[in-house]
């Protein structure tokens, strides 16, 4: 037996049959897991496009079974199966047992496919050895052909009998092997997206899509085509129409390539509220765009900015435009096919062609340009909103390196935040942060704290609205700013233009409990949502992961004494009304003195340290992602800009808070 450090002749082997998929089967569909198995049956959909696209058979069924098998119907010319004199092998062999055979290598010489999503001759074969089992019924010659595979080998010989009806086409149903992929679970909605952009770039063909599990059935069929899809994100709240255009041309990639044939659709419009780009290739969707990706920035970009400058709109010597800038109000939806592909990969996430990268250049900046020229309200009106969102992005971006400075760096904690009490362990497993109102707070729970592991945080005021305050607005504020220094793991923003404005570490948060902690009245409960909702906006993670409590605090101070002489005085807090009437009653017979708590800054340390200090004894209230956002909702309502929501509010629910009010 050859040792391992050997290295000679027979250290070299090969994947043979099936193998060459089922042990690799990122080679072919980029990856092991779900998406590589979604990728397989994109593969088989493919064939069955194709087909259709080309005039045979307008209608592909795709059912998902109880079982987890995939099968694909349709009614094109049924892929042939019988003996090929040419390569002297059965079709069956070709198309399911071998890579890199098919029909599809001469598109670019009028062959049986002009545009075709399937190019390697790669995907049936594939998909058919990375199956738990694949069967296969095709109709075509009045013969009705099947043929069953198992593991990626034949089971039995391909079966013949006479079929006496016209239909021609071909049903492929397999099941995704769990020994290939470590997912084989396809999701329904998974599907349905791939079925709905299929029928969105291929206008004309009805996909029906039935799950079996639920008994689900959806019908797909979009004569409008990427117009319709374009105007279906847009929501109809785009402050332009879809516009739409097409072209074609013949071209090459370099002096030596072949000439190929392109063809585009491309249909855009302008929105303040969404933006979307989608870019499709011989109807496959390109998840990472490529040459149509950067022929519309190119073109997009060069056709405004001559537009702004046409129009004098430029400040002094205020920078260029970006894509971005324009993405931010766009949505685009292209639709290209071409004889020759270059993808990256198998998976046809992206195209590397050039000429159908310059052939779009041109068209859409021509067409840009007659679009300016007939929609002049439209276009000034786009090249404002383009140069509002230049601008925003611009302010954005210098108040994110001031606040990256304000954010980040070293600090020393304790000398630079006013009045800020840390405590003297730095392991942040055991360290409990207190968000404290004002100072008279401060000062008892100071008294009652343990000084090893709990540290204290006054809030001075009332903090800022976050939900109302823009990111600028929200840094000015020397407490929030104060706080966010204090808990250590930066902020998380979900303003587009704020995306690094400090890049949140939650393996920098000093604290294992983040606890606010404010009067049990109005005032300390307004304070206690303002604090949590600044959380809630500005790391939402620290809620999620479950760093942040509430302190209960007392409502009641019951103080019990016995009869006799020598009967003791016992003290209890309830935290509710119930809590105090089942007090009371244990306490029947005694004498009770029962007052409401007091403000935490007239507390004793005594009484601090039991209700609200020691781990043992105190009630914390663990905030939770749901709490956080109908907090948020209720007070963007009670305090935000929702003025006709807040009159409602008042209309039909103010009578049951008159009790609160002092009308004395």
């Amino acid at each position: 037996m050859a040792r391992k450090s050997d290295y000679g002749n027979d250290s070299i082997s090969m994947l043979k049959g099936a193998d060459r998929v089922r042990k690799r089967p990122a080679v072919i569909f980029g990856s092991d897991d779900l998406e590589g198995c979604i990728h397989s049956f994109f593969e088989i959909l493919s064939n069955s496009i194709d087909e259709a696209r080309e005039g045979h058979g307008k209608q592909i069924i795709v059912t998902r079974f109880k079982d987890g098998s995939l099968q694909v119907e349709d009614f094109g010319r049924g892929i042939p199966l019988d003996y090929n004199t040419k390569e002297e092998r059965y079709n069956w062999e070709l198309v399911y047992c071998e890579l890199y055979a098919g029909a599809k290598y001469d598109n670019n010489a009028a062959g049986d496919y002009e545009y075709s999503l399937g190019l390697n001759g790669l995907g049936a074969c594939a998909t058919q050895y990375s199956s738990e089992f694949f069967e296969v019924t095709v109709f075509r010659d009045k013969t009705k052909y099947s043929l069953s595979f198992k593991k990626g080998e034949p089971v039995g010989e391909l079966q013949k009998e006479p079929y006496r009806f016209l239909r021609t086409g071909t049903i492929q149903r397999w099941k995704p092997d769990p020994e290939v992929f470590t997912d084989t679970v396809v999701p329904y909605e998974r599907l349905r997206d791939i079925v709905k952009k299929q029928s969105v770039v291929n206008g004309g063909i009805e996909f029906i899509l039935k799950d079996e599990t639920t008994g689900q059935e959806e019908t797909f069929l979009c004569p409008n085509g990427i117009t319709g899809y374009c105007e279906e994100i847009s929501a109809m709240k785009g402050f332009t129409e879809p516009y739409f255009f097409e072209g074609e041309g013949k071209g090459r990639d370099a002096d030596d390539r072949p000439i190929y044939n392109v063809k585009a659709q491309i249909a855009f419009c302008f929105n303040n509220e969404i933006n979307e780009l989608q870019y499709f290739h011989n109807s496959s969707f390109l998840e990472n765009g490529g040459s149509p990706d950067r022929a519309v920035k190119n073109a997009f970009l060069y056709s405004i900015d001559k537009e702004i400058k046409a129009r004098d709109k430029y400040k002094g010597n205020e920078s260029k435009i970006k894509f971005e800038d324009i993405q931010d109000s766009l949505i685009l939806v292209s639709s290209t096919f071409s004889t020759q592909t270059s993808y990256e990969n198998q998976t046809k996430k992206a195209i590397n062609n050039k000429f159908v990268q310059e052939f779009m250049n041109e068209l859409i900046k021509h067409n840009l340009e007659i679009w300016f020229i007939e929609n002049k309200a439209l276009g000034d009106k786009v090249v404002e909103q383009v140069l509002v969102n230049k601008r925003s992005r611009e302010n954005a971006e210098k108040a994110r390196i001031n606040i990256k400075k304000q954010l980040t760096g070293k600090i020393d904690i304790a000398n630079k935040i006013k009045k800020f009490h840390d405590c003297k362990s730095k392991d942040s497993g055991i360290r409990e942060l207190y968000i404290v109102e004002g100072d008279s707070a401060m000062g008892s729970i100071i008294l009652a704290r343990n000084s090893e592991f709990q540290g204290v945080m006054p809030i001075r005021g009332k903090i800022l609205n976050c939900l109302k305050a823009n990111d600028a607005q929200i840094f000015k504020s020397e407490i929030i700013t104060d706080l966010i220094k204090v808990l250590g793991c930066g902020v998380e923003l979900k303003n587009k233009h704020s995306k690094d404005m400090s890049a949140f570490n939650l393996d920098q948060l000093r604290w294992n409990k983040i606890i606010i902690c404010t009067d049990a009245d109005v005032d300390g409960f307004q304070i206690r949502t303002l604090v949590a909702t600044m959380i809630y906006r500005l790391a939402p993670t620290l809620i999620e992961e479950g760093y942040v409590y509430i302190a209960e605090s007392p409502l009641f101070e019951i103080t019990a004494k016995g009869k006799g002489k020598n009967a003791k005085e016992e003290t209890y807090f309830a935290y509710s009304d119930k809590e105090k009437a089942d007090i009371v009653k244990t306490l029947e017979g005694q004498t009770l003195t029962i007052q409401r708590s007091k403000g935490l800054g007239e507390n004793t340390k005594e009484m601090m340290a039991q209700t609200t200090m020691n781990p043992k004894s105190r009630r914390l209230i663990r905030v939770t992602p749901d709490d956080a956002k109908r907090t948020a909702e209720v007070f963007d309502l009670l305090l935000g800009d929702n003025l006709d929501g807040r009159k409602r509010h008042i209309e039909e629910d103010g009578h049951m808070y008159l009790e609160m009010l002092d009308l004395s």
